[in-house]
């Protein structure tokens, strides 16, 4: 694949509702972690993929606040694979420049998960070629409330003014403080919503919206939709002279 012209706009920080793994699977008549596996797979072809496209950042959602509700069976079965893919893909990460941040409620999660989740970041800081976020126990209202409540926190212990607290303000109390807003948010599986994702991150990002099931989402299938976004008109509620 050729990489992103300079003459058309690029996205720089892609964010994906990785969507359509358990669908994937039953409509082969496999069981939904079949699917999670194959997912799980398309992402190391995505990561890999983003310099070729400008993609400085990517942001992946791996599992939300609301995905508890699952059975027992497939939420036992995601946490094992989360772990897997941690250590079998670490050093590669590594190798290929890749830096690893996660966002959630990282408290909810098993205490050997998060162990890895915290060596990853450690291995990979010193990366800077693209910088992959995952999201786990994510959820858009939730990450906002914790930050007012650290927000809320630093106003009591007089750090902060409430005359201080602006529209600036809270991003720095968020799980993505050191990260741009995503630029593109991408769905797949012919789902029409954001499903909590970003909320606050995504207010001007553009949306894309695709049929396709996340394990057949492959590089050239990110290629279109990546030059899709490049010829729409971002404006920002202005209008161009």
């Amino acid at each position: 694949m050729s990489s992103a012209t300079s003459e058309r706009p690029s996205a720089r920080h892609v964010a994906i509702i990785m969507d359509g793994n358990g669908r994937w699977a039953t409509q082969r008549g496999k069981p939904r972690l079949f699917g999670h596996h194959a997912g799980a797979k398309r992402v190391r072809e995505i990561v890999e993929a983003c310099p070729n496209y400008g993609v400085k950042y990517l942001t992946i959602f791996g599992f939300s606040t609301e995905n508890w509700k699952r059975t027992q069976t497939e939420v036992a079965g995601l946490m094992s694979l989360f772990r897997m893919y941690i250590r079998k893909e670490a050093r590669e990460l590594k190798r290929q420049g890749v830096r690893v941040r996660f966002i959630g409620d990282r408290i909810k999660l098993d205490k050997k998960l998060q162990e890895l989740m915290d060596e990853l970041e450690v291995m990979t800081e010193g990366n800077d070629k693209t910088h992959l976020t995952i999201a786990l126990n994510y959820g858009g209202r939730d990450e906002v409330a914790r930050a007012t409540k650290r927000l809320a926190q630093d106003v009591a212990d007089g750090k902060l003014s409430p005359d201080d607290v602006g529209e600036e303000t809270l991003p720095k109390y968020l799980d993505t403080y050191v990260l741009p807003d995503p630029d593109l948010v991408i769905r797949t599986s012919g789902e029409a919503r954001i499903s909590n994702f970003l909320l606050w991150q995504s207010a001007y990002a553009e949306y894309e919206f695709i049929e396709t099931l996340w394990p057949d989402f492959s590089e050239a299938v990110f290629a279109d939709v990546l030059a899709g976004y490049g010829g729409r008109d971002r404006r920002y509620g202005g209008v161009k002279p």
